[in-house]
Order: C-alpha cells, then structure tokens, then sequence
C-alpha cells in the first residue's frame, strides 16, 4: 500500500476513518476483505502470494495498515511485511502491537515499512475510561516510533504527514473536513488523483485497490473496497464488523 490517509479520533461519532490505496506488482494475487480468524477475528484483504495484508481491523477496535518506505538500506526481506500486519491483527489494543512489531524486527529481517497502529475504542482525554493509542513504527535498517495525536495524518512511502509532498498534499486536502460524512466524500476524490501520485498507473505496477473504512461511536466497522484503481473501480457495497 502507498497511501494510508486516517482521521483518528478526529470526529465524536467515528472514531476512526481510514482512506488508502494499495499499490503493488500488477500480477500478484490477492483477495477482498472479508471476516477472518487470525488468531483473533478480522476484517482484512489477503495477499494470496505470502498470506498477509496489507491492512484490517480485529474485534478488540485494533486498526493495523503498512505502506512500504523507500530506502537505501537492505533489509534482508526474508519475511514479508504483510505477514506482520497479521500478526498485530492478533494484539488486544496498539500499545500490545507496538510490543510485537519490537519483538519481530528483532526476530526476523524485513524490507523498509511504515506500519500504522490505532486504536479505534477508548478515548484520548484524561477523563476517559479506556485510553486509546495511534503509533507510526518504521523499519530502515533500525526501529523507529512515534504517537499520533488526535487529527488526520497520512503515510505514504517516503514519510509521514508532512515529511514528503504527497502525504502533505493528501493531509491538506482531508484535514478540514466537519464531518465524517464530508471527510469520506472529500477522501473518495483524493484516493483518484493522479497528479500527486494517489492513484498510480504504470505497465506492471500500479493501485491495485482503495479502500474506506470507518469506525463508528458504537465500535461498528464498515468497510467499502473498490478492486481495482478508484478512477476507474466502482466501491463494492458495504461491508460491517463489530
């Protein structure tokens, strides 16, 4: 995946928003989301070449999606990047993920990635009864972290937020949305442009797939997935999980 938009307890009545598209190799096999058990129960794609994914929610309000970082250092790549998102699709809450993603750099090589981490329950202030976490954790050679306040932030492959033009472009294009409502039709607009790099088309390589996925203030998950690029693929119907 290359461009992984998200408001993360940006709106009371949805926690969580989710926009993104995947890029990948033109003939490498996958399937759409649907309910899993991995370990616990999904709503999650597949990539059928190494049996991870690139993105999904579990029943514990867990959100997990990675993009790959473009980088000079050799990771090794023994194991696939998505078979680490599956694995944290198995964790109670970010901060138990965060403790996987340390344990499995350490175990296994990984080529370059930024992987997504939120918490789409609980509350952020000092009054709420279940504190909930978002971390961005990087892979370069070397592991990196850092926490995501309330807001909408964007990773694409080359930095996060404000760290490339992409990801700055596709935040200020999300960011002043009033509602989730707005921020879904405004976000279905980003997922296709082609100036910027969101939809990308090339010979053998190119949007494979664009996702929407929102959480809502009961923690029901619903999923929309358009199985080709978005400038061309219409969003299948909605897809809920809780």
């Amino acid at each position: 995946m290359c461009t992984l938009a998200f408001a993360w307890h940006a709106f009371d009545d949805a926690p969580l928003l989710v926009a993104a598209n995947r890029d990948e190799s033109l003939g490498r096999p996958s399937e759409p989301p649907v309910e899993r058990e991995w370990g616990r129960r999904v709503l999650a794609p597949k990539d059928r070449e190494a049996g991870g994914t690139w993105m999904g929610i579990n029943d514990a309000g867990l959100f997990v999606g990675v993009t790959n970082l473009w980088t000079d250092v050799d990771g090794g790549g023994e194991r696939s990047r998505g078979l680490l998102v599956r694995d944290a699709l198995g964790a109670a809450d970010a901060r138990e993920a965060r403790a996987l993603v340390r344990e499995a750099v350490d175990a296994d090589r990984y080529n370059g990635f930024y992987l997504v981490l939120a918490d789409a329950r609980g509350g952020t202030g000092v009054d709420s009864d279940s504190d909930a976490d978002a971390f961005c954790c990087w892979w370069d050679g070397a592991l990196h972290e850092t926490s995501f306040d309330p807001g909408v932030h964007v990773v694409a492959n080359e930095g996060f937020d404000d760290g490339d033009e992409k990801s700055r472009w596709v935040r200020d294009a999300l960011r002043d949305c009033e509602s989730p409502e707005a921020w879904r039709s405004r976000a279905r607009e980003t997922l296709r442009n082609h100036e910027h790099e969101v939809c990308v088309h090339g010979d053998d390589y190119g949007t494979r797939s664009s996702t929407l996925l929102t959480v809502d203030d009961a923690g029901e998950a619903t999923v929309e997935f358009a199985d080709g690029p978005p400038c061309e693929t219409t969003y299948g119907d909605p897809l809920s999980f809780s």
